[in-house]
């Protein structure tokens, strides 16, 4: 099977891949690192802002089910691209909104949708969203794997995870694992 990788930071990264996972076409979900300047940085590092990377998820997919413009699709509607460096309650530059792509054609082709995006005027801020080439990418420590699946009973997943699962699957459903 041939697979492709897109890098997404879109907030915390629980979130982020609780939608994923979903996704009929994707293979696997890893919420891990990106765009800073610390080598092998720990979520610790990381979430005190002063290493520059974003919470990201690293997903490996088929292109054959799902096209790498209807993962950006999803994740424009999936968190909100015009706040800086916030989504809901989480604030710092590791919960910026960027995407961090494999090679020329994804930098292109999400060039292009932040573009028609902005034009058409959907939100009434403009669209923060960095657009930059992966340089390297830390996985997560392995107790962030898979968060929100080991924790559904947890106020965090309650209160902020479980909507967003609720109302992605109602606006994608045909894009759901069967």
């Amino acid at each position: 099977m041939n697979t492709e990788i897109a890098t997404f930071g879109s907030g915390c990264f629980w979130c982020t891949e609780a939608i994923f996972e979903r996704v009929d076409g994707v293979k696997t979900v890893e919420p891990g690192f990106a765009g800073g300047t610390t080598k092998n940085p720990t979520y610790k590092e990381v979430v005190s802002g002063e290493t520059g990377h974003a919470e990201v998820t690293q997903i490996t997919f088929n292109p054959e089910k799902i096209s790498y413009e209807d993962l950006l699709e999803i994740f424009w509607q999936t968190h909100d691209p015009t706040t800086l460096n916030r989504q809901g309650a989480d604030y710092g530059t590791q919960y910026r909104s960027a995407i961090f792509c494999s090679d020329d054609t994804q930098k292109q082709i999400a060039t292009k949708y932040l573009d028609k995006l902005s034009n058409a005027g959907i939100w009434d801020d403009p669209i923060v969203t960095e657009i930059q080439m992966l340089d390297t990418f830390y996985p997560a420590e392995s107790y962030h794997k898979d968060y929100y699946e080991r924790n559904p009973y947890s106020q965090y997943c309650n209160v902020v995870i479980t909507p967003k699962v609720e109302k992605f699957e109602k606006v994608f459903s045909d894009k759901l694992k069967k």
